[in-house]
């Protein structure tokens, strides 16, 4: 129900982007009018009613808006509002959200580090090395390679080291063979440099390899076969031989091999269908057996 003092005014303008018009609500109180009468009355009344329809639409805009102003007393003057209608769109502020008036900034001090990576240095000093780790089990033996080629023949050493080999030995009893081989025993040193010879096998060991030059003198015994070998290990090299005589004699056989080491010399009696015998006594030598180092291998 709209109070019948109220007249109910639009303006329309462009005051904001935000709003299309503002409304100005005016009240007036009417005075009365000494010489209005009832029917006056009533004909004002009717025109009222007559603009209800318009009245309506802007009493329905006017509910829409927040209350703007309220209905003064008659002792005193009608206040004015101007007010847009898109302001309760607006969130209220809160007490929080106000700036105060003493309120200082905050002030964030935000550092760009890659402006502050400098160029890259030089390498630093190799460090000491760490401790050694365990070692690994042995790995399998590899395939032999290719045999190289043969080097450059290397200046003369020193002549106080110059490795040397020689023996001289001999015996003073007489021998029959009993069996078919037999190992002539030495039992008299004449010479014998690093004990290379075995006097205990009667043979000649190698710790030098290279070529050496070897001798065998004995002497016959009469009316008996003379039959010895002179030995490179187990295969024979040369003979030494005397058919039986009346008399005895002296015999002689040498060679030179080539020995590597460990390699073995030594002289066999050898036994057929007659007696093998070599003579000596107690008071001369007559059986000897020499050998020496003639070069070195290179």
């Amino acid at each position: 129900m709209i109070h019948p003092k109220l007249k109910l005014v639009l303006v329309y303008s462009r005051r904001s982007k935000h709003c299309d018009f503002c409304s100005f609500v005016e009240t007036k109180e009417t005075p009365p009018n000494v010489g209005e009468t009832d029917g006056a009355r009533e004909g004002v009344a009717e025109g009222a009613r007559g603009r209800s329809g318009v009245v309506m639409l802007a009493v329905f805009l006017v509910l829409l808006l927040p209350p703007v102003a309220s209905i003064p007393s008659p002792s005193r003057p009608t206040p004015r509002y101007c007010r847009r209608c898109c302001d309760h769109l607006d969130p209220p502020l809160s007490p929080a959200s106000q700036p105060a008036a003493n309120h200082t900034p905050e002030i964030r001090t935000i550092i760009n580090m890659t402006i502050l990576k400098g160029e890259k240095g030089e390498r630093g000093d190799r460090g000491t090395p760490g401790k050694a780790g365990v070692d690994g089990p042995a790995g399998l033996r590899g395939v032999t390679g290719p045999k190289g080629s043969k080097g450059d023949t290397g200046a003369p050493g020193d002549p106080c080291k110059i490795q040397q080999s020689s023996f001289s030995v001999g015996r003073r009893k007489a021998l029959h063979s009993a069996d078919y081989y037999q190992a002539l025993i030495f039992d008299t040193v004449f010479v014998n440099l690093g004990e290379h010879f075995n006097m205990f096998k009667g043979k000649f060991y190698c710790f030098v390899p290279g070529v050496y030059f070897f001798n065998v003198n004995i002497h016959t015994w009469n009316f008996k076969e003379t039959y010895l070998h002179l030995m490179h290990n187990e295969r024979q090299q040369v003979i030494l031989y005397a058919q039986p005589s009346e008399r005895s004699i002296m015999q002689s056989q040498s060679v030179m091999l080539p020995l590597e080491l460990n390699d073995e010399v030594w002289v066999r009696l050898y036994k057929r269908e007659r007696d093998n015998a070599i003579y000596s006594d107690d008071v001369d030598v007559y059986i000897t057996f020499n050998g020496h180092l003639v070069a070195p291998k290179v």
